[in-house]
């Protein structure tokens, strides 16, 4: 049971969350023909979906539908929206058209999605996703098994539709599980940073796991398991890597062809399993042997103070930059000042005289002065005469 929880902290996103479901009463005959969880190799032909409840909406996007309760429509509509390009995706990066007939049924709670398993085909109670390659069926939750789990249900949905891609691309072909887990996380776009603090550790204490043990199974301790999950997720990034994406597409070509993993692998990318295992870990050693001592505590407070210094430094050169450009500013305004102060002395007033006004009428004459009227004194008064 414990080699089971696991799964839901190692990947430490939604798609991790979309945990491998149990093996089946009848197991694989051989060891190596064991695939993810969440991706079961059930034989062709032995299962067919269960037909949808009564009452459940169902959008039909040509290549895949969608059938969920309407009271979810909104939660699904993201994933309506994002599978187009998931698609799309999934085809460039397997090099091959994929993913022409896929079904999704999406439960409103674990419970109900335990419902829409096929027959003789259950899962976990703490799976959040699962996907039958055989039938290109997913399952798919829209609550969170925990309440407290971290449920991206997009992640999930990507994670179980690189599964069925994968299988598509391949034929059925069977691929090493290490291979078909790595493929759908790295797919999903699913990021951890406990995953690659696994791999640092790992790498530093040298306890990675040989590959040819992944082969033949997941270790069911989860200090161990938790370091296999890691380390697909890398190999599978290490093969897929830019400038070999052509050589995937061979690979993917010749499984599809009906090669064995090994002989597709030698032949596309011209080294063995061991020899890719090599290589790999001398790049992992590359990446990873140093970083935990970057995150030591020595060099966190170097670092720490480093940025201080480097803060201080740098606000010191912007403080001396503002205070050049206000001198540059004053001095720019005092010569202003004193050309204006120049211009006022110098300037000349002139008074022009005002032209005179057409047609307009000549001054009147002052009037005349007033004539000086006669008066004469008779007995001690004055007399006017007129």
């Amino acid at each position: 049971m414990i080699s089971l929880l696991l799964l839901l902290g190692l990947a430490g996103s939604a798609g991790a969350q979309a945990v491998d479901t149990p093996r089946l009463e009848k197991p694989p005959a051989a060891a190596a023909e064991v695939a993810p969880h969440d991706a079961p190799r059930l034989g062709s032909g032995r299962l067919a979906p269960t037909p949808p409840p009564h009452g459940f909406n169902v959008f039909d996007g040509g290549w895949i539908r969608f059938y969920y309760h309407p009271s979810v429509r909104e939660r699904v509509q993201p994933l309506i929206e994002e599978s187009t390009l998931v698609r799309r995706e999934l085809s460039e990066r397997l090099g091959t058209p994929v993913l022409s007939n896929v079904r999704v049924d999406i439960a409103r709670t674990p419970g109900e999605m335990q419902t829409l398993a096929p027959e003789d085909a259950p899962f976990p109670d703490y799976a959040a996703g699962v996907a039958y390659s055989d039938i290109d069926l997913v399952l798919l939750t829209i609550a969170p098994v925990h309440p407290t789990d971290q449920h991206d249900l997009v992640q999930v949905f990507r994670h179980e539709l690189a599964h069925i891609a994968l299988s598509d691309a391949t034929a059925g072909q069977h691929v090493p599980r290490w291979f078909n887990e790595g493929f759908a996380v790295l797919a999903s776009n699913e990021t951890s940073f406990t995953r690659l603090q696994t791999l640092w550790t790992a790498t530093i204490a040298e306890t990675l796991i040989p590959l040819d043990r992944l082969e033949r199974g997941f270790p069911s301790d989860e200090s161990t398991a938790s370091i296999a999950y890691a380390e697909s997720v890398d190999v599978v990034r290490f093969l897929v890597r830019e400038r070999e994406q052509y050589r995937f597409h061979g690979m993917v070509e010749r499984l599809r062809g009906g090669e064995a993993f090994n002989s597709a692998l030698l032949g596309s990318y011209g080294i063995d399993l061991a020899q890719l295992e090599q290589e790999w870990r001398e790049d992992v050693a590359k990446r990873y042997t140093f970083f935990p001592v970057l995150f030591s505590g020595t060099v966190i407070w170097a670092g720490i103070l480093g940025l201080f210094v480097w803060g201080w430094r740098k606000r010191r050169a912007r403080m001396k930059t503002t205070l050049q450009r206000w001198a540059r500013e004053e001095a720019r305004e005092e010569q202003l000042r004193a050309r204006a102060s120049r211009m006022q002395a110098e300037r000349v007033h002139i008074v022009l005289a005002r032209a005179p006004q057409e047609n307009t009428l000549p001054p009147a004459p002052p009037p005349p002065p007033e004539a000086e009227v006669p008066r004469v004194q008779h007995e001690g008064q004055w007399h006017t005469l007129h």
